[in-house]
């Protein structure tokens, strides 16, 4: 975390642009993948999902992360200018299109939206992990009590994930979509959505793998595995849907206005990049999870999560730089500053997992979890 910040503030002076671009990136990846473990919960709850109840308070523990993603998004303020060509009144006075969307596209109103969209977030977070920590106090008896308090989550989860869906979708215009002016896609906001879901997973069950070598989660066996491997497989998939659906309709319609976004990514070392990022978040993770005997393998599924990790992090770069800085280089800036969010995401996570107590001992399914096969 030190080296994160030194490397901010040394970054400021220095290079200025870079570092707010790179801390556009990072801060917005940790976010994600953070929100993905929130979804995740979300659906579980909804579903009634029983395979995976003993595993819930990880995603839990990855939602404490939000309030921290929500500082340092409002601190972004001071790197507006930088990021977003919109947000100088020079441009909108030479710039038809950027003074035609200045009503919705100004910086009071874009970090009005940006504050209420986690303010939202963060009160259902809190309801729904009072709620859960609630179930532990309970007499294992009293199973209507328990039943009560799990349809109360239940509830609350489906409200929440509908306004997690707008919200997300309407956030990632404000804060990616947006550094491109004069670009728009109406597959964007989903294809990041799935993107926050598929790589918030991956870290989801790498937190369980790594708790599970440390002696936790002792009953994790072969069909956990495969459950948590056909995840990834299908969210890899989804992915390389909207991917490929972006990106073709954008080819096929041939509009300037949205082929000038690829065209930029077409160039040079980019199209490296651009190629990079479909193999790592769709070809790697298809072709290995494919076959029953790799997804069953707790190795083989790591693996492709660092493959997911690295992914992410490219797709995002990819998103975010050529509309900044436009400089494809991965310097010591960028990776101080993904170091020192790796750093807080772990301690804010792992704070929150000493909280309570590992696995939910009231939850309805638990035993349904601990003796989990097909």
């Amino acid at each position: 975390m030190a080296i994160g910040a030194c490397t901010f503030v040394i970054g400021l002076f220095t290079d200025r642009e870079t570092t707010w671009a790179g801390y556009l990136v990072t801060n917005y990846y940790f976010f994600s993948i953070a929100m993905g473990g929130v979804f995740f919960y979300l659906l579980q709850s909804i579903t009634q999902s029983g395979w995976s109840s003993a595993f819930k308070r990880v995603p839990e523990a990855m939602m404490s992360y939000i309030p921290v993603a929500a500082l340092f998004f409002l601190l972004l303020y001071f790197g507006t200018h930088d990021l977003y060509r919109w947000s100088d009144p020079e441009a909108a006075a030479v710039d038809p299109l950027i003074r035609s969307r200045a009503v919705f596209m100004n910086v009071p109103f874009f970090y009005i939206r940006i504050a209420l969209f986690f303010a939202l977030w963060i009160i259902f977070i809190r309801i729904l992990r009072k709620l859960s920590l609630r179930e532990d106090s309970f007499d294992p008896a009293d199973h209507e009590g328990i039943m009560a308090l799990f349809a109360k989550s239940e509830l609350y989860s489906k409200i929440f994930i509908f306004i997690l869906a707008i919200t997300f979708t309407l956030s990632a215009f404000d804060l990616v979509m947006s550094i491109d002016a004069h670009w728009y896609s109406t597959i964007f906001a989903f294809k990041n959505l799935v993107a926050a879901f598929l790589h918030g997973v991956s870290v989801m069950i790498l937190i369980i793998f790594i708790l599970h070598r440390r002696g936790y989660f002792p009953f994790l066996n072969k069909y956990h595995l495969h459950d948590f491997a056909r995840y990834l497989f299908m969210l890899s998939i989804l992915w390389g849907y909207f991917w490929f659906a972006q990106f073709m309709l954008i080819w096929f319609g041939n509009i300037p206005e949205e082929t000038v976004y690829y065209y930029v990514r077409w160039q040079d070392g980019w199209k490296v990049m651009f190629f990079l990022e479909i193999g790592l978040n769709w070809a790697i993770p298809f072709m290995v999870l494919l076959p029953i005997k790799t997804s069953r393998n707790m190795m083989v599924i790591t693996m492709v999560i660092a493959f997911l990790i690295i992914g992410q992090y490219i797709d995002l770069f990819v998103q975010i730089i050529p509309g900044t800085t436009g400089v494809l280089k991965f310097g010591l800036i960028h990776a101080g500053l993904f170091v020192g969010y790796a750093a807080l995401f772990a301690l804010v996570v792992a704070t929150a997992l000493g909280k309570a107590k590992i696995i939910a001992p009231n939850h309805p399914y638990l035993e349904e979890s601990l003796k989990h096969k097909f």
